[in-house]
């Protein structure tokens, strides 16, 4: 399996954005499939069936992308666009976003309308979490107490996501190596332990640091 870095949702949120009285609400998920994105979208257009639109973007998958967007009654290219061009501009994908409007009984025009549209995007994005989920391998470490002290000194410098450990008669570390350092990785911990000393690979899989926590990612 070849994973590639990319730039996601963790937790979505909500924004909110107002021009000339017309009130924008764009609400953020991540999703993984399309049929996530369309349930999340028929759920928004329910909760806010009284609004004058509800139109959405969003994108799914690293390679080749799904990628839809709608304008939901307004002006072509004046919404489901403008929304979708926010995302891609800031390099995300895996997730939707709905930005529902209440009219305020004044025309915005084309010009308008997508600046609002964008905003309100912005908005939500910058009330949802973004997170960067990297590729990497779940490696096992099992050491005696001698080394540990110049291992941890080494992951440390190199800020080697730290999952677990666990000191019984011996130190048992689980590590999350970014997938192009695992090499450099195994290298050094032959120097630290003078060949005696190589990690075991557990799977291959994403992770991302959120808070100094590793958050892996199946």
């Amino acid at each position: 399996m070849e994973l590639e870095t990319y730039y996601t949702i963790y937790q979505g949120g909500v924004g909110e954005f107002v021009m000339k009285k017309s009130r924008f609400i764009a609400s953020v998920s991540p999703v993984e499939t399309e049929e996530e994105a369309l349930n999340f979208i028929d759920g928004l257009k329910k909760q806010y069936w009284d609004a004058a639109h509800n139109c959405y973007a969003y994108i799914i998958g690293v390679k080749n992308p799904i990628m839809r967007c709608s304008d939901d009654g307004e002006p072509s290219k004046t919404a489901g666009k403008p929304m979708l061009d926010v995302l891609l501009a800031k390099e995300l994908t895996n997730l939707v976003v709905v930005v529902t409007r209440y009219f305020g009984g004044t025309l915005l025009g084309t010009g308008g309308l997508v600046k609002a549209y964008q905003s309100a995007t912005i908005e939500g994005l910058e009330k949802s979490l973004i997170i960067k989920k990297e590729p990497g391998v779940h490696m096992q470490l099992i050491t005696d107490y001698n080394l540990v002290g110049k291992i941890q000194y080494y992951i440390g410098q190199e800020n080697i996501p730290l999952i677990s450990s666990d000191y019984t008669d011996v130190v048992t570390l689980d590590l999350m190596i970014p997938i192009d350092q695992v090499d450099c990785f195994q290298k050094k911990l032959a120097d630290l332990s003078n060949g005696n000393l190589r990690a075991s690979e557990i799977e291959k899989l994403y992770f991302s640091t959120i808070n100094r926590e590793v958050i892996l990612f199946k």
